[in-house]
């Protein structure tokens, strides 16, 4: 075996090993019914193709380690080791950004990080947020989004009211719920939103406006998700909105949201 292949393969063996309990946690984070991660899986896949395009690119440059990675290195594995001993897996999984970030400076020196930040901290779209976080952002991002199709409806000639989360109409009534809250298709807009601005040919301000505009295209999709459902609701029946429609409405979110990145972007271009 090549030996430029074999130090690799050992660091990853044992990073993979050390961390093997947080990213359990993350496995059955991504997998369970309505999680905000299903996205979660591919994060590393792609992380792992940017910096294999990286190294490819970086052929030419020397190496220059800097045993300043020591320092991250231990420092992300103490706080890895203390949250394993305290059961708080969601600090571990950010650890191991600062492992990663110590590998990369000792092997390859400091310049190497800047060449690898990209991939390193785009792995924060596989983390999973404490469940608590989640339930606070995602109740307060329920009401925005329930209020804001209240008035749309309302503007095409639609009366409604809404009380909490429910939206109250002449015929019928539509619930928005957690997972139409808009929290999971704002979490994978930003990780998609990242990689648009990261691969866009612009200027590093126009690729921070770029990924900032993923925030507001995944709400305003959404809204317009959740106000199509309350239309097909009260002039179809509540029948209506359920099944395919609500499965396609859910679609509708990220390619209205998709769409208008490649607007964005092709007006920043």
């Amino acid at each position: 075996m090549n030996k430029k292949i074999v130090k690799p393969l050992i660091i990853l063996v044992l990073f993979i090993a050390t961390y093997f309990p947080t990213l359990i946690w993350m496995w059955d984070r991504w997998m369970a019914k309505d999680s905000y991660y299903g996205h979660g899986i591919l994060v590393p896949f792609i992380s792992g193709f940017i910096i294999w395009q990286k190294l490819k690119k970086s052929k030419k440059e020397k190496a220059m380690p800097s045993n300043l990675g020591l320092v991250l290195i231990a420092t992300g594995l103490f706080i890895h080791l203390a949250s394993a001993w305290m059961r708080i897996y969601f600090s571990s999984g950010f650890s191991m950004l600062i492992t990663l970030a110590g590998i990369a400076i000792y092997f390859f020196g400091i310049r190497a990080l800047r060449t690898f930040a990209f991939p390193i901290l785009f792995l924060i779209f596989m983390m999973h947020l404490p469940l608590v976080t989640i339930a606070n952002i995602s109740f307060k991002m329920k009401l925005f989004a329930a209020e804001m199709s209240k008035d749309l409806i309302n503007a095409i000639g639609i009366p409604a009211i809404r009380q909490g989360s429910l939206i109250i109409m002449r015929q019928t009534n539509l619930m928005v719920g957690d997972p139409c809250s808009g929290l999971r298709s704002l979490i994978s807009l930003l990780a998609l939103g990242s990689l648009f601005s990261y691969y866009a040919n612009v200027s590093r301000i126009r690729k921070t406006i770029l990924f900032s505009a993923s925030i507001p295209l995944a709400l305003a999709s959404n809204i317009a998700r959740i106000s199509f459902l309350c239309f097909m609701s009260e002039v179809y029946g509540p029948k209506s909105a359920e099944g395919l429609v609500h499965d396609a409405a859910g679609m509708m979110v990220f390619v209205l949201a998709f769409l208008g990145m490649v607007v964005v972007g092709k007006i920043l271009e």
